[in-house]
């Protein structure tokens, strides 16, 4: 009879996964059952609902339990539903995985619109490692476990769980880890697997772990370039993004101008050219170059002035096919020549076209295919290409969307299959030399442009249905005729940050 007790008194009792609040967030109810989300000064509509569902809807500030809602057999539960998947898609919402003392042992925190916890089955002959992705670090005073490749951020409840996590440095069995003290529980590692942060290996990848996660687009990406790729653009993570002026109140800003270097001066004005000397035309379009955020939409930008600036700046000049290393077994590669300089002639750059308002070209979202110097339209949400265009406008802080948005992708692999360490930085030069290009090119034309420094890596994979480690944003140009001509020293005198 002892036995029996000892084994159940073993057992853990299963932990229980529950929605709630993001603690900045309150709710607020109206009459007629319509309920508000009220954070940092600002109210959000989130849709009317029965009473019954407004009185439930109270305890998401504690906690709702998934399980509770998530068959959707009562109108109530759907409605729960509803109203939690409206508060993440606006990250107003977090996850709670509660152990059986109510003590949270993670906190789940969204990091894309639209993820929901998903538990990946698992069984206890399952193989589970950490993915090369996946890192722990402090944020504040609180220790979390991310990956670019997640929804979520695992925020550290207990320090068990970080021990437990080191283990899974290597290959272990689900069956060895509950032997362990610290074992944090299968509904926690099933939400890790959901998340990519760990993955399943089968016996025979053990020894290759760079090749068993994932496809061979995955393999080719460096750690710390993912990171930063995910990192620094909108879409794959919840932290603050853009002119925060995060530092304003401890450090001042840094001069304009650098403080001279001490030592002998040679000033290079008396070299300059003679006033009567002409000033070359390269020099001349350098100085005029300067930032168009309105455009006019009564004069649109025509499709053949389109087709004029995508030829002179991103057409495929000529091709070949040469070796790369001669000697070492490297198979030959092809390569272009376009106007603008890249990394080893790679051209892993991709033009997609949002187009809202151009002469001879209907609305739509179309990639450039360089080769061929045509367009290509691309089925897409209206809502999505809107979306596309409204970002734009927005990090421009400009009064309208762009005739035209130019989003610049890259084919990842096109560099990183050659490059180690430095993949991710050489393509971020390739696009300033691009944007350089177009700025150019629409100040010959009497064109307006605009660089735009983010772009939503996560929309644009689900407009394309291309991963975002495959092909993905990298910058974005606004492009079309503009509404006046602005000088640089008027940008200057407006106080925009000039690109």
């Amino acid at each position: 009879m002892r036995a029996p007790k000892k084994r159940q008194a073993r057992r853990a009792r299963p932990a229980i996964l529950c929605a709630r609040l993001g603690g900045h967030v309150t709710l607020e109810t109206r009459a007629g059952g319509e309920i508000f989300a009220r954070f940092h000064g600002y109210a959000v509509g989130l849709g009317t609902f029965s009473p019954s569902t407004v009185r439930r809807a109270s305890d998401l500030r504690t906690g709702l339990p998934l399980k509770s809602f998530a068959t959707g057999r009562r109108e109530t539960d759907r409605e729960i539903d509803v109203l939690v998947r409206r508060l993440a898609r606006r990250g107003l919402i977090e996850y709670g995985l509660r152990r059986a003392d109510n003590k949270d042992l993670v906190v789940v925190e969204p990091q894309v619109a639209d993820y929901s916890p998903g538990t990946a089955p698992l069984g206890n002959n399952d193989t589970l490692v950490l993915s090369r992705f996946a890192y722990m670090r402090r944020r504040g005073n609180d220790l979390v476990l991310e990956s670019p490749r997640a929804g979520a951020l695992f925020k550290i409840s207990d320090p068990g769980v970080a021990a437990s996590l080191a283990k899974l440095s290597t290959p272990q069995k689900i069956k060895d880890l509950r032997r362990q003290s610290s074992f944090p529980g299968i509904e926690f590692l099933a939400l890790l697997v959901d998340c990519h942060i760990l993955f399943k290996v089968a016996p025979a990848t053990e020894s290759n772990l760079r090749s068993a996660e994932g496809d061979d687009d995955l393999i080719v990406w460096d750690f710390h370039d993912l990171l930063f790729h995910a990192r620094s653009t909108e879409g794959r993570h919840a932290n603050p993004l853009g002119g925060t002026y995060p530092h304003a109140g401890t450090i001042a800003p840094l001069p304009a101008i650098r403080t001279r270097w001490p030592g002998q001066k040679i000033d290079l004005r008396r070299f300059a050219a003679a006033p009567s000397q002409e000033i070359s035309q390269v020099t001349t379009l350098l100085r005029q170059r300067h930032s168009t955020r309105s455009f006019d939409d009564r004069r649109p930008i025509t499709l053949a002035k389109l087709a004029q600036f995508l030829e002179g700046s991103a057409r495929v000049l000529s091709q070949a096919t040469a070796a790369a290393d001669p000697g070492e077994g490297i198979p030959a590669i092809a390569y272009t020549m376009r106007p603008y300089p890249s990394a080893g002639a790679s051209y892993e750059l991709e033009l997609y076209l949002a187009v809202k308002n151009c002469e001879g070209l209907a609305p739509g979202f179309y990639h450039y295919d360089a080769g061929e110097h045509a367009l290509t339209l691309i089925d897409v949400p209206a809502n999505a290409l809107q979306a596309l265009l409204t970002g734009a406008q927005y990090a421009m802080g400009a009064d309208e969307t762009p005739q035209i948005l130019i989003t610049i992708a890259a084919r990842f692999g096109r560099v990183s299959w050659k490059y180690s360490a430095l993949a991710y930085s050489l393509i971020l030069k390739d696009v300033g030399v691009l944007l350089q290009t177009f700025y150019l090119m629409a100040t010959a034309m009497g064109l307006g442009g605009c660089a735009v420094g983010i772009a939503n890596i996560d929309l644009f994979a689900k407009m394309t249905g291309i991963d975002f480690y495959v092909e993905g944003p990298v910058g974005q140009f606004a492009l079309g005729r503009g509404a006046e001509t602005t000088s640089p020293s008027r940008d200057a005198e407006a106080g925009q940050n000039k690109t």
